[in-house]
């Protein structure tokens, strides 16, 4: 679809109506801050919820809380912020020409023309710098895994064009703070968080499969690929199947973090986490609906509440 035509003063048109951005950001910043996604947090949420995962894990394992854990969260909420930024601008960048010709990123700063490219190039700079400065307060071995993060938020937009699972590789990147925040308050590496990260990574296929249905006839059209395109009419089915993977392999992480505590009551309260968040994917998926957009991106925009349930749980394990 061609046209490139911006919405009335620059909205985006999936950005959550009445955003702060649109309404009280001063408005030399609005270009920039939607270039952020800004005007849609659930970004942030996805990229902040596993790091909370992994830290509050963490400190279940070790039976240790410290005033420190304090920064891991502040570190790890304004990263989140400012890395969904960075990415998406990284994004948006790579991705001019293939969203001027899609109806739902038209409106985006780039090819609306709201932000030049060398503008955005410095926007990302600025974002991705102070996220550095904020990585390098940990230590070494946190510092050496968040630089790690880069190479897949590098590779993640050209994903679509090589490959018919750029969800994986969304996956991938969007769930690494499991391990970032597991590292800064331990040290060190553990199999929990690893299986942890694999079931963050299976979520994300869910929800952004759900999220790539929106698309499906125009990315045929200019010959992006997705799983929403691959899986076709049998989404349901696979969507189910992550649904599994996603719950299974969550279980299996806590279990391996809580297994040797001298009491079983922190592990049955946390596991009660992935069942409740499993049932929350299961009414989403009863609720699919690959031809209503407004509907998908509802359901996709509901991971937040998805991704805050196991937290409950966990977090609730800790005064066990």
């Amino acid at each position: 679809m061609q046209g490139n035509a911006p919405t009335p003063d620059g909205q985006v048109a999936d950005a959550v109506k009445g955003n702060w951005v649109d309404t009280t950001a001063p408005a030399w910043s609005r270009p920039y801050l939607r270039l952020s996604r800004a005007d849609r947090p659930i970004g942030t949420w996805l990229l902040l919820l596993p790091c909370l995962w992994g830290l509050v894990l963490a400190m279940l394992w070790d039976a240790q809380a410290r005033w420190e854990d304090l920064w891991i969260v502040v570190g790890c909420a304004a990263g989140a912020w400012l890395m969904r930024g960075a990415g998406c601008t990284w994004n948006d960048i790579t991705d001019r020409k293939f969203d001027a010709q899609v109806e739902r990123t038209r409106s985006r700063p780039i090819p609306s023309g709201q932000v030049t490219v060398k503008g955005a190039v410095i926007w990302m700079a600025v974002q991705t710098g102070i996220s550095a400065a904020i990585l390098f307060s940990f230590n070494g071995l946190t510092i050496a895994i968040g630089i790690l993060s880069l190479l897949l938020v590098v590779i993640y937009p050209f994903a679509k064009r090589f490959t018919w699972w750029p969800q994986l590789f969304l996956g991938l990147a969007l769930n690494w703070g499991v391990l970032v925040a597991w590292v800064a308050h331990t040290g060190s590496l553990h199999w929990a968080p690893v299986v942890l990260y694999l079931s963050g990574i299976t979520w994300t296929l869910f929800y952004d499969t759900i999220y790539a249905h929106q698309d499906s006839e125009d990315d045929a059209l200019i010959g992006v690929k997705s799983t929403a395109r691959l899986f076709a009419e049998n989404s349901p089915r696979w969507l189910r199947r992550f649904i599994v993977a996603t719950v299974l392999l969550m279980a299996l992480g806590l279990f391996l973090a809580l297994r040797d505590l001298a009491t079983p009551l922190p592990l049955l309260i946390a596991l009660i986490g992935p069942w409740a968040m499993g049932w929350h994917m299961t009414w989403q998926l009863r609720r699919f609906d690959p031809e209503n957009s407004a509907e998908l991106l509802k359901l996709f925009r509901g991971n937040r509440d998805t991704g805050i349930l196991p937290l409950i749980f966990l977090t609730l394990a800790l005064f066990a």
